[in-house]
């Protein structure tokens, strides 16, 4: 009898876990982009309030696409492949970026090493999604706040490079540019299969370049 109970509480407890969490393997996050220039003085950075980012996802490749009134920049991610394009579309000029995972890493060394500290009192509900606060310290002690929440997961860690060590989805985070704080809130989720040519690299229609020529010119 004892063990009969214990494998109804088992199978009822498996139960609750897989209902709260949701697999997040294919799907695309929508998120609003702010960037607080710390003073109410109209400033070059302005223009980008309102840009938007959206996030692809299909199993091992993500596509992240970040739309402002000054043009598009895309950045390709296919895990299956250790391949890593970066698009930019400005107007006319159109660059493509050809990165190696070495580059990748290069490119984002400064997330190396973070270390996260959670407040387990800090809670907030994003888009009905319950989300818990971290705090990212980087090596040279800047830090930046994160929301995210365990009921979704994934296996997919890449298209999220600063808080790809924590264990959930980030629904609000924060990253810098120069001086400024620049705040991502998912705005709508989206669990509706993305075609696979979402993932597809242009084959003419733009400068190509790589990690090092891109660095020269940014």
């Amino acid at each position: 009898m004892k063990k009969l109970v214990y494998l109804l509480v088992l199978i009822f407890t498996v139960q609750m876990s897989a209902t709260a969490q949701k697999k997040f393997s294919e799907g695309t996050l929508y998120y609003d982009i702010v960037i607080n220039t710390g003073t109410d003085k109209t400033q070059n950075a302005d223009f980008l309030d309102g840009a938007t980012s959206a996030v692809y996802i299909k199993g091992a490749r993500s596509r992240t696409e970040m739309v402002s009134p000054l043009g598009t920049q895309s950045t390709i991610v296919d895990g299956t492949k250790n391949q890593i394009v970066i698009l930019k579309e400005y107007g006319e000029q159109k660059f493509m970026i050809n990165l190696t995972p070495e580059n990748w890493k290069d490119a984002n060394k400064k997330f190396e090493n973070i270390k996260f500290t959670t407040d387990p009192s800090a809670t907030k509900t994003i888009l009905g999604y319950k989300c818990a606060k971290a705090v990212g310290i980087l090596e040279d002690g800047s830090s930046f706040t994160v929301w995210y929440t365990t009921d979704l997961t994934t296996d997919n860690k890449d298209f999220q490079y600063a808080t790809r060590n924590l264990p959930g989805v980030a629904l609000e985070y924060e990253t810098t540019m120069e001086n400024l704080k620049v705040t991502y809130t998912v705005s709508r989720i989206s669990f509706s299969p993305v075609p696979a040519a979402k993932f597809d690299i242009p084959k003419s229609g733009y400068r190509i370049m790589n990690y090092e020529q891109s660095r020269k010119t940014d």
